[in-house]
């Protein structure tokens, strides 16, 4: 039956607008008559036939013309007929409220207070109301017929059903927003107020979050939304586990300062990122060390355009620069930063300068710096994916460490105060190319410091931040929607992981504590294991793992082996003697270094050697001026004895 009327819609839908008034119209008067017929019965408790000899019929038929008389001409100029029925909502309901309210007034004054023959002056109140209930339930009832809330409703059983996670404001919000969603429908709210447990909330029961397993078995709940933006991180990791052994997929909304304070809506829903997981308490930061080398001051950014580039960009002008120079080699990402930064900084004194340059080019690097004279420079440019730099060391080698040593002396050059390189943890006792190309970075401005005292050099190292290109989250989200399976490259890999917000911030705050050399390393808490995090990705994607005990799990993870040069365990530290700061997230690190009288000729003979791309020679160099450096694939002697002879012949050996 309700398919048929669903089907008999469509012809009704496809009528020229003009036909649809007239209809509609023939509607109404026929509620007209309808409603005094109604208002009859109610007044003499039996039914009449305006056509019959009753007493009654004569001013029957006088008030039902004088119904129709005074209520069409009052719904034409009240906008009743150019409302879309399907689309309307509340607003059309008040509208048919004011019309027939003026409407009664008439009909009750006519009827009622001056009184007419035949007519029982209560049919000119009770008539007015049956009008406004018959007229407004008709539009209510082409909303549901012939809008898709009645595609909806055939359709219900078949929504995949959720629970609110937090009773709050946001949760009432969130239900509000979801109420016309055709995607998911909500059946309730979990709170861990015990007081409001059994109570109703719009509508909609709210239960004990203990209950949570039950409740996804009975109501066949799919998913979770946690509507808790201003929960703690360690109580929104509680909570997250606690779902997590319902097996039920889970979606959560940004925390208030992303929402800016505005209405909660559906699009702010968001797939659980890897620091709703991991991520620790945020630390206040320092509002003196983030100003000091920022405030009202020329700002250079090298690599701008990449994941930490872009965030400390972001960050920096959220203090009020006087310039800030966008150095990118890429001109797409120089341009997607540029204009990101134009659009959301609108309004800003800060001067924004896009600059394509690369930082291996020296004579591009000295112009830049004489030209904008700048007084901090972050140094972020590098590049920085294992594999590829493995593959390719020279490109990588040239980018990391002469790129960072003409950059840092151009500033040196132009009287640059603050010189801050962001490092790696790959840059401790590495075994990879792109490590080692850190580590000796890192020498440099250790080098440079003592002899280039105008400017304070120093470096923060810090490990993996979320949402990077190349973050193992994203892939693996993508994965668990592929269906599988999780490719990891060993059981036992073990990363620190840090946001890139926090990171940023923490690395303007340590450039601002350095007094020239100093290797800055940011507390990133406890190490990660990557299988467990898969692990639990897929648990709040409400699937199971599958493995030799569960071989009907939906998501199966596959080893594949270690990449090139990658470790299993990442460190902070080369020596155990870190010294504590003013600040309780950052480090500061002793560590060895070649002096620059030594240094300086040990690099030229490397350049030398990255010009003619002698990779065998450049990778016994990088062995030779990186302590602890082991290539993962370990050449054997007698390639090192003929790497040597050759590199005597070019007069780079190493002491």
């Amino acid at each position: 039956m309700k398919e048929s009327l669903f089907k008999l819609s469509g012809p009704l839908l496809a009528l020229p607008r003009f036909a649809k008034r007239i209809l509609v119209l023939l509607v109404d008067m026929g509620l007209c008559i309808v409603t005094l017929w109604l208002a009859y019965y109610l007044r003499l408790g039996e039914f009449i036939s305006i056509a019959g000899k009753s007493e009654w019929a004569g001013g029957a038929v006088w008030a039902s013309a004088s119904a129709i008389a005074i209520a069409l001409p009052i719904f034409i100029v009240s906008g009743l007929y150019r409302a879309i029925f399907r689309y309307s909502g509340w607003p059309a309901l008040m509208t048919v409220g004011r019309a027939v309210a003026v409407y009664g007034l008439l009909y009750a004054t006519i009827f009622t207070a001056v009184g007419v023959t035949g007519v029982p002056r209560t049919i000119g109140i009770i008539q007015p109301i049956l009008l406004l209930l018959l007229v407004g339930a008709s539009r209510a009832l082409a909303r549901v017929w012939l809008g898709d809330q009645y595609a909806s409703i055939l359709q219900r059983s078949s929504r995949p059903k959720a629970l609110i996670y937090g009773a709050g404001s946001s949760g009432r919000q969130l239900a509000a927003a979801m109420a016309n969603s055709h995607e998911i429908q909500v059946v309730g709210f979990v709170d861990d107020d015990e007081r409001l447990h059994g109570h109703i909330l719009n509508g909609q029961p709210i239960y004990n979050p203990a209950d949570m397993t039950n409740l996804v078995a009975t109501l066949h709940i799919s998913n979770v939304l946690l509507a808790m933006p201003n929960l703690s991180r360690h109580r929104r990791n509680e909570i997250l586990r606690n779902v997590s052994i319902a097996r039920v997929a889970v979606r959560t909304l940004p925390s208030m300062n992303d929402l800016a304070q505005g209405k909660v809506s559906v699009s702010d829903l968001r797939d659980l990122d890897i620091d709703d997981l991991l991520g620790r308490e945020s630390v206040t930061p320092n509002h003196i060390l983030l100003t000091k080398n920022i405030l009202r001051k020329v700002v250079l950014v090298t690599g701008a355009g990449g994941s930490i580039g872009s965030e400390l960009c972001r960050q920096i002008l959220q203090v009020g620069p006087s310039k800030l120079l966008l150095i990118e080699q890429s001109e797409f990402a120089l341009y997607s930063i540029h204009q990101e930064l134009e659009e959301k900084f609108r309004g800003s004194e800060t001067v924004l300068v896009p600059l394509l340059a690369s930082v291996q080019d020296p004579d591009r690097m000295r112009e830049i710096m004489s030209t904008w004279h700048p007084d901090t420079v972050y140094h972020a440019a590098a590049y920085k994916h294992v594999p590829l730099v493995e593959h390719n060391p020279a490109a990588g080698i040239k980018n990391n460490v002469m790129g960072t040593l003409h950059t840092a002396q151009a500033a040196a050059e132009n009287g640059v105060s603050d010189f801050v390189l962001i490092s790696t943890d790959k840059a401790v006792r590495p075994t990879n190319v792109m490590g080692a190309s850190k580590r000796l970075a890192e020498m440099v401005l250790q080098a440079l410091a003592p002899v280039k005292t105008d400017t304070r050099f120093c470096m923060v190292r810090f490990g993996n931040v979320l949402g990077s290109s190349g973050s193992v989250v994203p892939k693996f989200r993508q994965q668990i929607r592929d269906g599988g399976p999780i490719t990891l490259t060993h059981p036992d890999v073990t990363r620190f992981f840090m946001t890139i917000p926090e990171a940023a911030q923490l690395v303007i705050q340590a450039g601002a504590m350095a007094k020239g050399g100093d290797v800055f390393v940011l507390d990133m808490g406890q190490p990660v294991k990557i299988i467990d995090l898969a692990k639990r990705m897929v648990e709040l994607s409400g699937l199971t793992l599958k493995d030799d005990h569960h071989p009907e799990g939906d998501i199966a993870i596959e080893v594949t082996g270690l990449r090139p040069g990658e470790k299993l365990f990442e460190e902070l530290l080369i020596g155990n003697d870190p010294q504590a700061t003013i600040h309780a997230c950052i480090m500061k690190a002793h560590e060895a270094f070649i002096p620059w009288a030594q240094f300086e000729a040990k690099l030229a003979a490397l350049e030398v050697a990255l010009n003619v791309n002698d990779v065998g020679v450049i990778r016994w160099m990088m062995k030779q001026l990186v302590a602890g450096y082991v290539p993962s694939d370990e050449i054997v002697d007698w390639v090192y004895l003929e790497q040597e002879d050759e590199a005597e012949k070019l007069g780079l050996h190493a002491s």
